[in-house]
């Protein structure tokens, strides 16, 4: 692992800032911050807190305030957040997929393996499939660096799949365990229909350099990973062939991470200095200056992969603020983000900056948009409430923070 001192958070072309390190720099506040930001705004909340046992909502914000060497000092405000309420985490999970691909890339250390190598994929199990190219890539080939980009970019689930298999249901699971995010359950694939054989099934992997010479093979592995076992379900009925079936839906083996742990492993990369040495990723200067760029970059703004922006708007993968669709106007607004939504659920895990006033912030939200308690319908309620609170979220959180008054104004380096 490299020697970091602070990482400070810039955009295009992103870099290093090094300064002294800090500790004991978080603290968290008993006082209802959240809510009464929420009340003086009726209009758009009353009636989801009146009903919070339906929506289930949970919030973390942080303040950051800068110190006179610009060290970084984190305040915790929290809404409604319980570690032992079940949320779906959906695309969210893939954020500590991307870190750990890296991590598990650096922790080899083979010469010549790194983000950018080719990487094959084996189909040698049952229902599994092989990946030998990517026409989306400036290569035309498969890897880790390009899965990461789909992931921060649209959200691709084929990326995080291809991930899930180079980790490793069991290295998935243990490493994130001994770096202290105790919730993890990962235990499937994303939007393909699997057996819990063929999830802990993971496929054969080969590298290649540039010159087609092989640098790493991995065999197919199978995990033996004992959890705890849940009893989750959630709702009055499900649709399973095409009929609904009347009785609540299993969510017992379906993905978990709690927000606080989302949360937490995003500051891990933002603010590496900011946690424990146990919760830090082991990713080099590069790998920082590549996540911060993919996590803020808008779909229009990349060429490889080039997305459709009729449809891959610059707010896609955004939902604090701008609600997951449209344009981002103001360019000096950008957000280091990952988002979820499956079931009902929408999730958003953000470190939101604007360079121009001297904002930054993180805020992470969840919501259950699921008010006929049917799953697998397709009517879930996104469009009329789940996107219209976080952006409407974010959007006083945002606007508390422009009034805030700070001691030290925050040095925000953008190129």
């Amino acid at each position: 692992m490299m020697n970091i001192k602070f990482v400070g958070v810039v955009f295009s072309t992103f870099f290093l800032l090094n300064c002294s390190t800090y500790k004991n720099a978080s603290q968290t506040m008993d006082e209802p911050l959240i809510e009464n930001l929420l009340k003086q705004h009726p209009e758009q909340f009353d009636s989801l807190m009146k009903k919070n046992n339906q929506w289930q909502i949970q919030i973390i914000y942080t303040q950051i305030d800068r110190d006179k060497n610009n060290r970084p000092h984190f305040t915790n405000y929290y809404f409604n957040v319980d570690p032992n309420r079940y949320f779906y985490p959906a695309s969210t999970v893939k954020m500590p997929a991307a870190f750990l691909a890296l991590h598990k890339l650096n922790e080899l250390g083979i010469p010549g393996l790194n983000k950018n190598s080719v990487m094959l994929t084996e189909a040698t199990y049952p229902g599994h499939t092989a990946v030998i190219k990517d026409t989306s890539s400036a290569n035309g080939k498969p890897g880790i660096a390009h899965y990461i980009k789909k992931i921060f970019l649209v959200s691709d689930n084929d990326a995080h799949n291809r991930l899930y298999e180079f980790l490793g249901q069991e290295y998935f699971n243990n490493t994130l365990h001994r770096m202290g995010y105790s919730s993890v359950q990962m235990l499937h694939r994303l939007s393909v229909n699997m057996s819990d054989e063929q999830n802990r099934h993971t496929n054969p992997i080969k590298f290649y350099d540039e010159n087609s010479k092989l640098l790493y093979e991995q065999p197919l592995v199978n995990s033996k990973l004992i959890y705890e076992p849940r009893q989750t379900f959630y709702g009055k009925g499900y649709y399973s062939g095409g009929k609904l079936v009347e009785k609540p839906f299993d969510f017992s083996n379906k993905n978990r991470i709690s927000l606080e742990d989302l949360h937490s492993i995003l500051k891990a990369v933002i603010f590496p200095q900011a946690v424990s040495k146990k919760q830090r990723f082991n990713l080099t200067n590069d790998d920082y200056r590549f996540l911060y760029k993919y996590m803020s970059m808008k779909p229009g703004e990349s060429d490889y992969p080039r997305y459709d922006t009729s449809h891959y708007t610059d707010a896609y993968v955004k939902f604090l603020m701008f609600g997951g669709g449209g344009p981002m106007p103001d360019s000096n607004i950008r957000i280091f983000n990952k988002v979820g939504d499956a079931y009902g659920f929408l999730t958003d895990v953000a470190y939101i900056v604007d360079y121009n006033s001297g904002v930054e912030f993180m805020l992470s939200a969840t919501i259950h948009c699921n008010s006929d308690g049917i799953y697998n319908d397709d009517k879930y309620d996104y469009d009329t409430v789940g996107f219209p609170f976080m952006r409407n979220l974010g959007q006083v959180i945002y606007q508390h923070e422009k009034k805030r008054s700070k001691k030290y104004a925050p040095v925000l380096i953008r190129p």
